[in-house]
């Protein structure tokens, strides 16, 4: 395994390196006091494993774990900082570790353990649904086919409510945006609405979309969800977010939730 250490203290940089030389699975390791001299160093090798100090100058670690995760997608990174107020921050960038100054070897051994033991094993339950990248529900391993376009994204908007109730008048705000709620398109929804539950039906997961009291709500407990285990603080599914949610649909914001 390859590792990258980035820390603009030289003597916590080299000390880093020396700890990781220590460390029987690492077969290499590469220091550097400059963010940018990584950046480039990064556009031609490849890295398993980043160890990132967060407050230098003019790339600080949390630019540089972005930069890094374009390049190296599948790359690890452990934070190391004396700044514990940036932990929500590398949370939001699939941090794998997040060790305060100073770093014992003993702590540092435990992250770089789990950072190399971590493997991302697709669901394989019943109802998964993706929402990281673009919106897909698969059904035993198949996926769910949309007659419409839009029940697909009321469907969307369900899950990004995590099991509460919404109205119909909220949900044509969200999905219609500026657009009249008139006799029309209430009719309108009625029949995406009328459409999504065939779709569910024909699936044969009916049940995870409850309708009850002029309320809509998706049942998250029948459901595999990247989006619920990643709030929940799942590591894989922390490091399968890749910075995109669900893509198609720009009222799907997920920072929000991570403040």
């Amino acid at each position: 395994m390859r590792v990258l250490c980035v820390d603009d203290a030289l003597p916590i940089m080299e000390d880093t390196v020396r700890m990781c030389r220590q460390f029987s699975k690492i077969d290499e390791v590469v220091g550097f006091t400059r963010p940018k001299e990584a950046v480039a160093w990064l556009t031609d090798n490849a890295v398993d494993l980043a160890l990132l100090d967060i407050d230098m100058p003019e790339i600080n670690g949390l630019m540089l774990a972005e930069r890094l995760k374009r390049i190296h997608p599948n790359a690890a990174v452990i934070f190391l900082t004396a700044f514990p107020e940036y932990a929500v921050d590398a949370f939001k960038l699939h941090a794998t570790g997040y060790l305060l100054k100073p770093v014992s070897a003993d702590d540092l051994r435990r992250e770089v353990e789990y950072a190399f033991s971590r493997t991302y094993v697709p669901p394989t339950s019943h109802i998964v649904v993706q929402t990281f990248g673009g919106f897909e529900v698969f059904v035993d391993g198949s996926t769910l086919d949309f007659a419409r376009a839009k029940s697909k994204e009321l469907l969307t908007y369900l899950v990004d409510q995590n099991g509460t109730g919404v109205t119909r008048p909220t949900i044509f705000a969200a999905l219609w945006e500026d657009e009249l709620y008139s006799r029309s398109r209430q009719k309108y929804l009625d029949v995406v609405i009328r459409s999504l539950k065939d779709t569910l039906k024909k699936g044969g997961i009916e049940d995870i979309l409850e309708i009850k009291g002029g309320f809509l709500r998706i049942r998250p407990e029948l459901i595999d969800c990247d989006l619920y285990r990643f709030l929940k603080g799942d590591p894989e599914a922390v490091n399968a977010y890749r910075g995109e949610y669900m893509r198609d649909y720009p009222w799907a914001v997920l920072d929000a939730r991570l403040a």
